[in-house]
């Protein structure tokens, strides 16, 4: 009995250990690893000029709605934010990317009782830089109609 116990504990442990690695977006091309980067330095350092200075390219076009084109609105952009929000940070949950685009789905929270945001970035990659950017951003609900959350999938590694 004391054999079988054993190896179901085995096995949760062996299954909570599968489920931290689905969470957590692993790179399959320099492209990938790029944009990465970018994200660690930039949201989980705090850091966005000097992630601005190695990954952004000199031109930075800017789909988000509430900043400007180019690497110095980013900068600046950012940098008041993590002032206000020095605890923020962003799970990188997964990472997808065909061609010259990454898409990265994230968790981002601006502190420990912040409930986070789903995001969904996508950069265009070009000569080793980042030079464009989307982004759709939905608040996390503290209950799903559907019991699901918003970072677990059925996908099997």
């Amino acid at each position: 009995m004391k054999k079988v116990i054993s190896l179901f504990l085995l096995a949760i442990v062996f299954a909570a250990g599968q489920e931290t690695a689905r969470a957590q977006a692993v790179p399959h091309n320099a492209n990938e690893r790029l944009v990465l980067d970018f994200y660690n330095l930039a949201f989980n350092a705090h850091q966005p000029a000097e992630a601005a200075q190695r990954y952004i390219g000199s031109t930075y076009i800017q789909h988000n709605p509430l900043v400007p084109n180019g690497a110095a609105p980013f900068v600046q952009h950012f940098s008041e934010f993590f002032k206000q929000h020095p605890a923020s940070k962003l799970d990188m949950v997964r990472v997808i990317s065909e061609g010259d685009l990454v898409v990265v789905h994230s968790k981002f929270t601006s502190g420990p009782e912040d409930g986070g945001q789903a995001i969904i970035d996508i950069f265009r990659v070009a000569g080793g830089k980042i030079v464009e950017h989307w982004d759709v951003v939905q608040q996390i609900p503290d209950h799903t109609a559907n019991g699901n959350t918003m970072f677990s999938g059925s996908k099997a590694n």
